[in-house]
């Protein structure tokens, strides 16, 4: 591993002191490291001595100097090899290398440079120097500790979120497990009226909700709620409202009048349930968009409030699709809002299409919007499809059109009024 990708730790010195810095001074005359060598001594640098290049290379393993002095010339290997071999040698540590030369000039101080040294001194040596250049070559060296040191918290702070994140993640998908648990069922039969339902978070957990319940034995409750925001915040307020809208008779908010002998909550009344709930009980500045309704499978009567949420889509058997509803205010933002009440009857041969803007809004990075122009061409596409076939080929569909790239939940109501089975009749022989 070469030094550029090494962050070792900085090995304090005891009582707060700093170790003396490591000189390996490379030359073949005694004399000369005699002289410089005094000096660097006196200086307090730990000062090691080599006679040749081949000498110095195999000091440096154990040695891992701090600076290295070299004379330029000398017999084998020179001080500009001596150079590119201690650069391409594995390290912990940066080492400061000047070379000492006789004859400085322009080009031998490019290819010095380009071998990588990073200082030139000229015999003879002048101590005054000498200590100058060590000096602004040991700020080179603390800045280089200083980085690795900070590179070293950083990688153990990283090391930590990474553990932060993968327990985040492990509680995300069994977070996921229990928010798909809350959608019990994903599809019903009742008389010749069909359900089927989608729900397609964009991550882990998502602020979307679909679902139905029985109120008696004509009538089905279906809804689908598509909570602002995304994320925890956005999943818990869905796991709260699916409390008020479970199976449950003591719980489910639409039913508690019909268990004290009276009709079931109208859809309208539940919308202002919810919105004086958001309004008066929860600190939070989170809304939802819902569509709530009542659906009659005797007769394919429905009534329907739509609070904000995107327009059910009607499909008639001639595949005609018929936008249903005006808009409504959502739930949980105005004190008196105006919600849009809807009555209509299911044909045999309908489909009425509930989705969330999920898939309406959703887009590719240069694209335009869906809309609900492009969720017809899907609708009349698929008209062959049914139940949960067509929900997956309309998802299909969304993510194609957005080249995966969905940022938003994705959920879904399919209501379907079949057509009574045809008698066949076979011809004679």
């Amino acid at each position: 591993m070469n030094f550029a990708n090494r962050t070792p730790e900085v090995t304090p010195s005891p009582k707060g002191k700093r170790q003396a810095r490591k000189v390996l001074l490379v030359d073949d005359s005694r004399a000369q490291r005699n002289l410089i060598g005094v000096q660097l001594r006196r200086a307090g640098y730990a000062v090691t001595e080599a006679a040749s290049g081949d000498e110095a290379l195999a000091l440096c393993d154990g040695l891992e100097p701090d600076f290295i002095l070299s004379d330029w010339v000398m017999p084998g290997m020179s001080g500009l090899d001596l150079c590119r071999a201690f650069r391409a040698r594995a390290r912990k540590v940066y080492g400061y290398f000047v070379l000492l030369t006789s004859n400085a000039e322009e080009g031998d101080i490019a290819r010095g440079l380009d071998a990588g040294a990073d200082d030139f001194l000229t015999k003879p040596i002048a101590g005054q120097e000498l200590l100058a250049r060590l000096s602004a070559g040991e700020r080179i060296l603390r800045i280089e500790e200083e980085l690795r040191a900070s590179n070293d918290q950083l990688r153990r702070a990283l090391d930590k979120l990474e553990e932060t994140q993968a327990a985040i993640d492990r509680d995300l998908r069994e977070a996921r497990k229990l928010q798909q648990g809350l959608v019990r069922e994903r599809a019903g039969r009742f008389g010749p009226l069909q359900l089927s339902l989608l729900l397609r978070p964009a991550g882990h957990i998502g602020g979307d909700l679909v679902g139905f319940f029985p109120i008696n034995a004509d009538r089905v409750g279906l809804y689908a709620l598509d909570v602002s925001g995304h994320g925890v915040t956005a999943a818990l307020l869905t796991a709260q409202l699916s409390v008020h809208l479970s199976g449950a008779a003591d719980q489910n908010v639409a039913l508690r009048a019909a268990q004290a002998g009276s009709d079931a909550v109208t859809p309208a009344a539940l919308a202002h349930f919810f919105n004086n709930m958001m309004l008066e009980e929860m600190s939070t500045d989170s809304y939802f968009t819902m569509i709530y309704a009542e659906l009659n499978h005797l007769t394919g009567r429905v009534q329907m409030v739509q609070a904000g949420h995107p327009h059910p889509m009607l499909q008639k058997p001639d595949g005609r699709v018929l936008k249903i509803g005006n808009g409504g205010m959502p739930v949980g933002v105005f004190d008196n809002p105006i919600f849009d009440e809807i009555e209509f009857t299911l044909e045999p041969g309908d489909r009425l299409l509930i989705a969330s803007d999920g898939i309406t809004e959703a887009s590719s990075s240069a694209g335009p919007l869906l809309g609900e122009e492009g969720l017809e061409a899907i609708m009349r596409t698929n008209a062959f499809l049914s139940g949960h076939a067509f929900l997956e080929s309309m998802a299909w569909s969304v993510s194609e059109y957005c080249r995966g790239e969905r940022l938003d939940d994705m959920s879904a109501v399919l209501i379907e009024y079949l057509r009574p089975a045809e008698t066949v009749k076979l011809p004679r022989h």
